[in-house]
């Protein structure tokens, strides 16, 4: 019964007793467990990788009116392994002119990026890695050697095509992490901490009903940093091959894209964190950390979805499109919301009224931003048709 109220510590106490028990220190006997559950924790995220590539391909197969994997296994369910073996057998390339060590370790950090945010994040209410009280702040920190990877990648490949994707993701990087930060900063303002299980347990009522605002913007933050579409510029095929992973062949390719869906679930994870209770859903976590933990990563792999369906509907935009669009709108809105949700969450501190007037401020601030845009979108018209008959002049 104690293994379903606490199923680490539970299996810690167990292996603690069995090492020691021949002899070995307990010291020793500790790390030895700390490494086994390491191991354990890393091949788990690695299973979920493998079926998630069978999930993308099958979704994105529906989207565009295809079966997709059908063959091997049960709704090709076994294709991930074959796509693994072909991947491992394929000749490894390192470019003439190359920087070695550089070039080979750019995927390692890619996949390790990922991992280091797992460590902050509550399955469930005692399945946690380490519950930092600045979880938010290494939330920012670690994800940033994902893109570090990517600068790393494209700059030792010497091609030209790899660094201008390298360049592109410097310039993304920057902007976008501007206004997620902010997001942030609204789910740490509202819940009083900057740690994962703190903002959790701060969620009697969803964050998304306090803001939903800086959920959106959150979310679009997320899927520029991970480099997708619409936002995929720095591997645009169209105009720079595939861009900072050109000239990787084999697992090492592998490793880009598994690091890239494993990133993507682990980002709808954090949305489910930060906006959706995580693990909380109607009480139904009160039966136990496992219960706990399944809902959390029903509600990650709902919002990878999410991610997806963005993905493979939205068409890719310009990158001077791109970057306008986050420095204008994006970040001032975002820095708008933060102030406001600062200044509401003051004047209605511990009142009941507290959850309405931050959704109202929230559609209020919506609105005059629809509002601002139509006002914008007629002037431009005005001043394009004011250039039309001085244009035909001109050519007449």
């Amino acid at each position: 019964m104690e293994f379903w109220k606490d199923p680490i510590n539970t299996i810690f106490a167990s292996l603690l007793k069995s090492f020691t028990s021949g002899g070995m220190s307990e010291i020793l006997a500790t790390i030895l467990i700390w490494l086994i559950g390491i191991l354990l924790f890393v091949t788990f995220a690695m299973v979920l990788d493998i079926f998630l590539v069978w999930i993308e391909r099958k979704v994105v197969a529906r989207f565009q009116d295809r079966l997709g994997p059908n063959r091997i296994g049960p709704f090709g369910i076994f294709q991930p392994f074959a796509d693994i073996v072909k991947l491992l057998i394929k000749e490894d390339i390192t470019p003439v002119g190359a920087d070695v060590i550089m070039f080979n370790l750019a995927p390692i950090f890619s996949m390790m990026s990922v991992l280091l945010l797992w460590a902050i994040m509550p399955f469930a209410p005692l399945m946690v890695g380490v519950d930092l009280n600045v979880g938010m702040l290494y939330l920012v920190a670690a994800g940033s050697i994902g893109t570090l990877s990517v600068i790393m990648a494209g700059w030792a490949s010497n091609n030209k095509y790899a660094t201008m994707g390298a360049f592109r993701t410097v310039a993304q990087m920057i902007s976008y992490e501007i206004p997620m930060v902010a997001a942030i900063l609204v789910i740490t303002v509202l819940a009083g901490s900057m740690g994962a299980v703190g903002i959790v347990e701060a969620q009697e009522i969803p964050f998304i009903f306090y803001a939903p605002l800086t959920f959106i913007i959150f979310l679009i933050s997320a899927i520029a940093e991970l480099g997708r579409s619409p936002f995929d510029l720095n591997e645009a095929e169209s105009e720079i091959v595939a861009g900072f992973h050109t000239e990787y062949t084999g697992m090492k390719f592998g490793l880009f894209y598994a690091g890239e869906l494993l990133h993507s679930f682990t980002f709808g994870g954090f949305i489910a964190l930060l906006f959706f209770g995580g693990h909380r859903f109607f009480g139904l976590e009160e039966l136990g950390p496992i219960v706990g933990a399944l809902i959390f990563i029903g509600k990650a792999l709902f919002f990878y979805w999410v991610i997806m369906w963005v993905k493979y509907t939205v068409p890719r935009i310009r990158i001077d499109h791109m970057l306008a669009f986050n420095w204008k709108f994006l970040t001032p809105l975002a820095f708008i919301l933060l102030m406001v949700t600062a200044l509401v969450g003051r004047l209605f501190l511990e009142s009941n009224w507290l959850v309405p007037a931050l959704f109202l401020s929230n559609i209020l601030i919506a609105w005059l931003t629809v509002e601002y845009l139509k006002s914008h979108a007629r002037k431009e018209r005005e001043k394009e048709e004011a250039l039309k008959p001085s244009t035909q002049m001109t050519q007449h």
